[in-house]
């Protein structure tokens, strides 16, 4: 199969979902405030998305609380870390995948072991209750697949790629610590790459927690292999931008009436 993710696009209804998410996305970076204050509706989502990442962790904590700096967990501090770092990581997750998945596991800053090389034990943390993570051999032979594939052209939406990144990276688990903010970093990354939202405005992780237990369904679907559940989860994906894009609409309107 040539162009992997251009199948993973073809499957049913995803196509639907991810025009859908492109329409909102699209709605979205129409906003005339955009004009003059996209850097703030960035730095808003870097600040929701952050903490809506601790949260699909098992961390949950206020808005205004992080926002004012008042929520001293490490796991929340290191989603910050992450969120903030992703314009200046999108050139390297371009070229280099794997060195700008090491980046943001040393961002994170969580673990025993050492930040930013893949672990070398079976052990790996499990917020999503997945079960046992793949090996460490099977993670590395993943990880080259996965880089090979995200440097390699295709045809697909810049969503399914973004959907299939991170769903490999909860499905492998490569640090067995703060893997999920680091896959949905990967996804945000891959969506300011790929031009779907080049200034990151949009938070599909407010759009994840939003769908509640649906997440965690959609990425065991995928976990299982099968191509259903493999479209589940990108139709699942697309949704929480979608979601996160109307989330960032909001902001953009609260923004016109300071």
């Amino acid at each position: 199969m040539n162009d992997p993710f251009a199948h993973v696009a073809g499957l049913p209804g995803v196509f639907e979902a991810v025009a859908s998410a492109r329409e909102a996305v699209d709605r979205l970076l129409a906003h005339r405030i955009l004009r003059r204050r996209s850097a703030e509706v960035s730095a808003e989502s870097a600040l929701r998305g952050a903490r809506a990442s601790a949260e699909l962790e098992g961390v949950p904590a206020p808005l205004e609380d992080v926002r004012a700096g008042l929520v001293e967990d490490p796991l929340v501090q290191g989603a910050l870390r992450v969120s903030a770092s992703l314009g200046s990581l999108a050139p390297t997750w371009r070229v280099a995948p794997r060195q700008a998945l090491a980046r943001l596991h040393v961002l994170a800053g969580l673990g025993s072991g050492e930040l930013g090389r893949p672990r070398a034990s079976i052990e790996a943390a499990d917020p999503l209750s997945l079960g046992a993570p793949p090996s460490p051999s099977q993670v590395t032979d993943r990880l080259s697949s996965l880089s090979d594939l995200l440097t390699t052209p295709t045809e697909a939406p810049a969503l399914v790629v973004a959907a299939i990144a991170e769903g490999e990276l909860l499905a492998l688990r490569p640090f067995g610590s703060a893997d999920g903010l680091v896959a949905r970093a990967a996804a945000r990354l891959t969506l300011i790459d790929r031009g779907l939202d080049p200034k990151s405005l949009a938070a599909p992780e407010v759009g994840h927690v939003e769908l509640g237990s649906a997440y965690v369904e959609a990425i065991r679907a995928y976990v299982s292999g099968t191509p259903s559940g493999v479209a589940q989860w990108v139709r699942h994906c697309a949704e929480a931008t979608a979601l996160g894009a109307r989330d960032a609409l909001a902001v953009c309107e609260a923004f016109t009436r300071r």
